[in-house]
């Protein structure tokens, strides 16, 4: 069964490849166009931060005065205040309060534009973009993106922000092992079995992963241990602490599908 992508993303690699398995198994690079040139200033000057907590800093202050990220009190109407609370932090806090939330359709949707992988689940499977629970989705996700200041232009720094780091922090690195808690097993769709429990799981277009296997076990029966390329790690908690259970060792995981490892409860 042929994973549903679309035509175009904002990456130099197209979408089918990047839900790939082979991808998953030899990663490549990825950039969303545009948004290091744009902001080259910030990438220039992170270059010559050597501390990895300095660097941190600056990139909440970056994100305050390009974006007003965390400044919403000052907006002088009700409305621009809304709208500047709607920022990277808000959803990035709603996702773990729930992935299935209007924040979570806001992430999707971010996913879904900048690397053409739409969601396979959104308070239900999505079999097809004419089913009701991907209708459901769509609403979610332009309510309160309406809503927002430019949120998809913060993620795509949150994103190349993590990349950067990732990269400066584990240098050469292609892959880390991750575990992912499974509630109900199946809500997933396996598309290849072994007698040793091995797997090809197609996996939501953004996920939840923690570093840690014994934290995993607290959200399901079950648990997916997966080598998650660099490149499909969209957020981490020890990059930006204070935003995500940093106990957890938290990533939000771009999806595909993927080699892993079913462990039984």
């Amino acid at each position: 069964m042929a994973l549903s992508v679309l035509p175009l993303n904002r990456c130099r690699h197209p979408s089918w490849v990047i839900a790939s398995r082979h991808f998953n198994r030899n990663p490549q690079p990825l950039e969303i166009q545009g948004a290091r040139i744009a902001h080259h200033s910030f990438f220039a000057r992170m270059d010559l931060i050597k501390t990895p907590r300095t660097r941190e800093r600056y990139f909440r202050e970056y994100m305050k005065h390009v974006f007003l990220a965390g400044k919403w009190r000052g907006g002088t109407t009700y409305a621009e205040r809304r709208s500047l609370r709607n920022d990277y932090l808000r959803f990035l806090r709603g996702w773990i309060h729930n992935a299935n939330s209007e924040e979570g359709a806001v992430l999707k949707g971010w996913v879904e534009s900048r690397f053409g992988l739409p969601p396979v689940f959104h308070s239900g499977k999505i079999d097809s973009p004419e089913c009701e629970e991907y209708m459901v989705y769509l609403g979610d996700r332009m309510r309160e993106s309406a809503r927002s200041n430019a949120i998809e232009s913060q993620l795509d720094l949150v994103y190349e922000y993590v990349q950067y780091e990732l990269a400066r922090r584990h240098p050469g690195t292609l892959f880390f092992q991750l575990y992912r808690g499974i509630r109900n097993i199946h809500d997933y769709l396996f598309l290849e079995e072994t007698t040793d429990r091995r797997a090809v799981v197609r996996m939501n277009n953004l996920n939840s992963f923690s570093g840690r296997f014994e934290y995993a076990w607290e959200f399901g029966s079950h648990v997916f241990e997966a080598n998650v390329p660099a490149a499909k790690i969209f957020f981490r908690s020890d990059l930006l602490p204070g935003i995500l259970p940093e106990k957890e060792e938290e990533s939000l995981v771009i999806g595909g599908d993927f080699d892993v490892i079913v462990r039984e409860f």
